[in-house]
């Protein structure tokens, strides 16, 4: 049967209709899953990395705090600070310091003998007045020093003391740089140094009581005691590096302290167990590696 004009004309009217609606979907359809797709790849391949967070290699100040290794404690002469041979900021010119290497001129020693992880919040805040770009962290020595291995400050005591002194500086100047040195092998001193006599009535003042009493003994108290030192030690510094490792302005020397293996020649020849002043040069040479390096130590 014939169609008449107006079925024709309803029937072109939906088939345009039909057509309009159609053609915006396919063309959204193939946008979605073609031309969006290759515009996010192409982005996502053109986009840069976050940029890694600056390390300013060449600070113009150096404020240091720590304990008695940091001020030279015998080095120089018995049971005396000796800061002049500091391997932080020391200006012996035989020790060669960080500063000395880094050609800093200004520089401040808050560090004290004695001084435990607990006393460094406190250090920090005179460290921060003088404003330096660079700050040196040297504890946690004196933690496992007690008069027994019961003494020894607990590591979650010592996590708190050292979270609490970073976040202090880090509050005072958000953008200064923090070297933190890890604590030396203790157990590697006293095997060192218990084959000197002078050294040995030198430790019968107290000297490390928890490590270096009985010098001599080797029966099984006595490697069960030091083994906690030991062990004691080992927590500590990786508390220092995993705390350091959540602040993008702080570098762990990696454990590089802990490793270096010091020999008699490097101790003091007062007491057998601080650095003296070739120990100190050692140290001195190990923090500005760290600092200098492109990378932080691993």
């Amino acid at each position: 049967m014939p169609e008449s004009r107006r079925s024709r004309r309803g029937r072109t009217a939906v088939a345009a209709l039909t057509a309009a609606l159609v053609l915006p979907l396919g063309a959204l359809a193939g946008c979605d899953s073609s031309d969006s797709g290759a515009n996010r790849a192409q982005a996502h391949r053109g986009a840069s990395p976050p940029p890694a967070p600056t390390w300013d290699r060449s600070p113009r100040s150096v404020a240091a705090v720590g304990d008695s290794i940091t001020r030279g404690f015998d080095a120089c002469s018995v049971l005396s600070d000796c800061p002049a041979v500091s391997w932080a900021t020391g200006s012996d010119a035989r020790v060669r310091s960080l500063v000395s290497r880094l050609g800093v001129k200004k520089a401040w020693n808050d560090a004290r003998t004695g001084a435990r992880m607990a006393d460094v919040p406190g250090q920090i805040a005179a460290a921060a007045a003088h404003r330096p770009e660079l700050l040196t962290i040297m504890a946690g020595a004196n933690d496992a020093c007690r008069d027994s291995v019961s003494h020894m400050t607990p590591v979650d005591e010592f996590r708190t003391s050292f979270a609490t002194a970073l976040k202090r500086f880090r509050t005072a100047l958000p953008k200064s740089e923090v070297y933190v040195s890890s604590v030396p092998d203790l157990k590697r001193l006293w095997s060192q140094g218990r084959g000197n006599p002078l050294g040995k009535e030198i430790w019968k003042l107290g000297f490390c009581a928890s490590m270096l009493r009985d010098a001599d003994a080797v029966d099984p108290a006595a490697v069960r005691r030091r083994d906690a030192v030991q062990e004691r030690v080992l927590a500590y510094n990786t508390v220092l590096k995993d705390v350091c490792a959540a602040d993008t302005h702080c570098r762990y020397d990696g454990g590089a302290v802990f490793g270096f293996r010091f020999t008699g020649a490097q101790l003091s020849h007062w007491d057998w167990f601080h650095p003296g002043r070739d120990g100190q040069e050692r140290l001195a040479e190990i923090a500005y590696r760290a600092i200098t390096a492109v990378r932080p130590p691993a």
